[in-house]
């Protein structure tokens, strides 16, 4: 699913304008990076929780030439689904 797509169903089921749906879904996305640019969790009930995790630098090895380097340290984003997502995504595959 695309930015598109969300943007077509919010148009869909809601019933606003699609200028206004891609303006909500533009506002929902900015809020969403500027808070993991400030390093803090976000966690929606019944979806999951992003968090913004800080990975130490290591040791690494490029696969094509086998040289050893050095993996600089970096923040990466997380997902954990909820119990009651994960319980619905199971349901589908009975």
């Amino acid at each position: 699913m695309t930015k598109a797509d969300i943007v077509d169903t919010i148009f869909e089921k809601v019933g606003l304008s699609k200028k206004e749906a891609q303006d909500i879904v533009e506002i929902l996305f900015n809020v969403m990076k500027q808070t993991f640019v400030e390093g803090e969790s976000i966690k929606i009930s019944g979806f999951g929780t992003f968090n913004v995790r800080k990975k130490l630098a290591r040791r690494g090895r490029n696969p094509k030439t086998g040289q050893d380097l050095e993996i600089t340290p970096r923040r990466v984003i997380t997902f954990r689904v909820s119990n009651q997502l994960k319980t619905e995504i199971e349901k589908l595959d009975a």
